[in-house]
Order: C-alpha cells, then sequence, then structure tokens
C-alpha cells in the first residue's frame, strides 16, 4: 500500500491554534501579510458601518451592504456581518477582501479548538484569537489596507451579550452597551447615545440599530442605508442563550420601512425622550 501524500504532522492532533499550525507546517497556506510598496487603500473595496448594542436577552449586530473604491461603489449587497461559531459573530470594517479573508480564518480557528479540545473556546479566548489574527495583518494595515472588525457574543457564564472593539494593531477593548466601526461609525454612536436604552427588548434594539445606520447612510457616503428598489437591507445577526441567528430580509425590510416612513414626517429623525427632573 503507498504512503499517504498527506504530511504526518496533518494526521497528528497538536497546537489548539489552527493558525499556529498552518504557520509551523504550511505557512504558504495562510494570507499573506507582507508590507508592500506605497498605500493601496484606494485600489481595495472597502466595507463599513457596523453597529452593536447588547439588551437584557442577548447581543445584537448590524451592517449595512456598501463597500466603496475610492469615490465608486464597488458592491451594494456586501456581506459585512459574519457568524463565527454557533453564540458568536463578527462584524467587518475597512479593506473587504482582507476583511473577508480574515473572517474564514477565525470561523476555522474556532472550528479547530473545539475539535482538538473537546469544549468551545471561552468568549473571552475568543476575542483573544481574532485579536492575534488583526495583529498579523499590521504590514498591510500600515499600506492602507486596514481591518477593524466587532466581535460579539453571548457569554454563558455572566448570562449576557458582549461586545468587544479592535484597533488596527490587535488591540482589544470591551464595549459597554453598544458601539460601532467604520466610516460611518460617528454618526451612528452619534444616534445610539441618544436612542439606546438598556432595557430595551429584541425588537426595540433592532429598530434602535436600522435607525442608526440610517443616520450614518445620511452623512457618511461610504454608508450605504436601505434601498427600497433593490430590496436590499442591514444585515442584522441576534445572539442569545438560545444560539445565533440572521434575521430573514423580511423582518428587517418591515423595520426599516418603518424608519424610512418616519423619516418622511421627521429626516433627522425620531427625538430621543428627555426624563423629567
Amino acid at each position: 500500500m503507498s504512503e499517504s501524500r498527506i504530511p504526518a504532522a496533518f494526521m497528528t492532533p497538536g497546537t489548539s491554534s489552527f493558525a499556529d499550525f498552518l504557520t509551523a507546517q504550511s505557512p504558504e497556506l495562510l494570507p499573506r501579510h507582507d508590507g508592500v510598496p506605497g498605500n493601496l487603500s484606494d485600489i481595495a473595496p472597502h466595507g463599513t458601518t457596523i453597529v452593536a448594542a447588547t439588551f437584557p436577552g442577548g447581543v445584537i449586530i448590524a451592517g449595512d451592504r456598501r463597500a466603496t473604491q475610492g469615490n465608486l461603489i464597488a458592491e451594494r449587497d456586501m456581506r459585512k456581518v459574519f457568524p463565527s461559531d454557533e453564540y458568536s459573530a463578527v462584524g467587518i470594517a475597512g479593506s473587504a477582501g482582507i476583511a473577508v479573508e480574515l473572517v474564514k480564518l477565525f470561523q476555522t480557528e474556532l472550528e479547530h479548538y473545539e475539535k482538538i479540545e473537546g469544549t468551545t473556546l471561552s468568549i473571552e479566548g475568543k476575542a483573544s484569537r481574532l485579536s492575534a489574527l488583526v495583529r498579523g495583518n499590521l504590514a498591510m494595515a500600515m499600506q492602507g489596507l486596514v481591518v477593524v472588525p466587532l466581535f460579539v457574543g453571548f457569554d454563558p457564564d455572566a448570562e449576557k451579550g458582549r461586545i468587544y472593539g479592535y484597533d488596527p494593531t490587535g488591540g482589544r477593548f470591551e464595549q459597554t452597551g453598544y458601539t460601532g466601526v467604520g466610516s460611518g461609525s460617528l454618526f451612528a454612536k452619534g444616534s445610539l447615545k441618544k436612542l439606546y436604552r438598556p432595557d430595551l427588548d429584541e425588537a426595540g434594539l433592532v429598530a434602535v440599530l436600522i435607525q442608526a445606520l440610517y443616520d450614518a447612510a445620511d452623512d457618511d457616503s461610504a454608508t450605504g442605508g436601505p434601498d427600497l428598489s433593490r430590496r436590499l437591507f442591514p444585515l442584522v445577526h441576534v445572539i442569545t442563550a438560545d444560539g445565533g441567528r440572521t434575521l430573514p430580509d423580511a423582518e428587517v425590510a418591515a423595520v426599516a420601512e418603518n424608519v424610512i416612513a418616519g423619516r418622511l414626517q421627521r429626516p433627522d429623525g425620531p427625538i430621543a425622550e428627555l426624563e423629567a427632573k
């Protein structure tokens, strides 16, 4: 019987990190992150904006669908929110191609760990693994191809949703309540600051996140708002103790249409409630 053409290392249990395993055994299979001359930020599609917020039952992450290339719209229906496993998800902002590649490697990293160790990583462990992958892209980030993810998940120990933001160097920062990343995040977070409440239920929080993305699209040309003519709406992923699920387009469309109907009466959006002193 002929010998297997697969190296023995691939058939032997080893490190629980898939990225570390490939680095040691077959580095050519990993994405190349070598520095390249010049600034490439205008030649690759970029994706924005991502928002996330917690509610008593878990956490919700949402993203618009537009990708831009310089002053052009490169994609109108890009997916920027991905489940990373049953109880977590990641949204991407920055260089689209590299970001999607990073998400696929992260998904494989979590699956590999579960197969090797026989258990899932903690929410902190998942956030840490993603941090290492972002740090591995630093050379390309220095050339303008920046990737900034937003990671969310349900923590079964604390019985609550958690949110982690990152910087281009891989720095990880847990966020409280809500946050956003991408070119439109300044406007989205301003909207969330006025509309978000910790006691919102799932439906109420979805509406607030759609409002925030609408505000981002209203002021940031790189962020796309709901597109009624093409039936393109933000992607929304909800994670609770029962696991994660991406909301159907029809459900998101109904919320987006209500938001747009309200904007016909008040273009700047709903007024934040003021508490009586």
